[in-house]
């Protein structure tokens, strides 16, 4: 594949013929020489643009993001990160495929030794970036935590571009928009909510523009409080602090079952007396969401509209 791309580069040197296609909103052009390989020019969260082969043979990502959206386009990649995977993404734990460091630190050596084609980064690993790309055509997709849905269809375009399944993206990207519509529409009505997070005994809220803002930024839940948050992690409450909020919903991410530090998901520091003079309580509106899909796997095709489907249960 390396020998293609260079052999794709001398050609575009000796003036070749070539045709540009624009995609994806701009964010990815693909550009063929006849008798060669394609290419796509990728925009990404680095700031820069990276030249990548459309349907590469070799893709390692350490997101889970990425590898849900990769699964549901039917993309075979070659390494995946060492992880506690959820049941929907388990087969990746199979040593077949060359496991190349953890969620967010990379193992160069592995990676370099893979001689990958394409190598798909996030939020995790973006600090890697620079290393990586000595290795091989290297793209950071990290979602826009201020924009999460927008970003999101722009990550799952690229990916689309990438692997020529620009078709299968929209068909399920169309289907994703339906229910966000239908969801909001009824969570304008369904009372106020609030997201909490558990985490060895601790509690934290998380509110709209957040990382799991998705609720009320998208899906139009309204919220019961006005929640401090910085990047990625929410405001330490108490129990009291939920007491006094009152919510209607209450949305609940066990945070040790998603990193496997747990069996259950059900969250037994919330069975409380507290707790349970809340609305949220009173009504069984206590929503216990996926741990691994709100946690760890977040932002791909499958696992939001499983997110997506989870919140319209909540307000039906």
């Amino acid at each position: 594949m390396k020998k293609r791309l260079s052999s794709y580069l001398g050609a575009l040197a000796t003036g070749a013929a070539l045709l540009a296609v624009t995609a994806c909103g701009g964010s990815a052009t693909a550009t063929s020489v006849e008798g060669e390989a394609r290419t796509i020019t990728v925009e990404h969260a680095q700031g820069s643009t990276a030249g990548v082969p459309v349907n590469p043979e070799k893709v390692f990502t350490f997101d889970l993001g990425i590898l849900d959206t990769m699964d549901a386009l039917g993309v075979d990649p070659a390494g995946v990160p060492e992880a506690s995977y959820p049941a929907s993404l388990e087969k990746y734990a199979d040593a077949k495929y060359t496991k190349i460091g953890s969620l967010k630190e990379p193992d160069f050596e592995a990676v370099s030794a893979g001689d990958p084609d394409l190598i798909i980064i996030t939020g995790r690993t973006a600090g890697a970036y620079a290393e990586l790309s000595k290795i091989a055509p290297t793209i950071d997709l990290s979602i826009d935590a201020k924009d999460p849905m927008a970003s999101f269809k722009s990550q799952s375009e690229k990916l689309g571009a990438i692997f020529d399944k620009s078709a299968a993206v929209e068909e399920q990207l169309a289907a994703v928009d339906a229910t966000v519509t239908e969801t909001k529409a009824k969570a304008a009505g369904a009372g106020k909510g609030l997201i909490v997070l558990t985490s060895g005994g601790e509690v934290t809220a998380y509110g709209a523009g957040s990382r799991f803002g998705i609720i009320h930024d998208v899906l139009g839940v309204p919220t019961a409080a006005e929640v401090k948050s910085e990047g990625s992690h929410g405001e330490a409450v108490s129990f009291e602090y939920i007491k006094a909020t009152n919510p209607d919903i209450l949305y609940v991410i066990n945070r040790d079952t998603a990193i496997g530090t747990e069996g259950s998901t059900a969250n037994p520091i919330l069975d409380n007396e507290l707790v349970k003079s809340t609305n949220a309580a009173k009504n069984g509106r206590i929503v216990n969401l996926d741990p691994a899909g709100w946690y760890i796997v977040g932002y791909g095709l499958n696992n939001v509209k499983a997110m997506v489907d989870a919140v319209a249960g909540s307000v039906a």
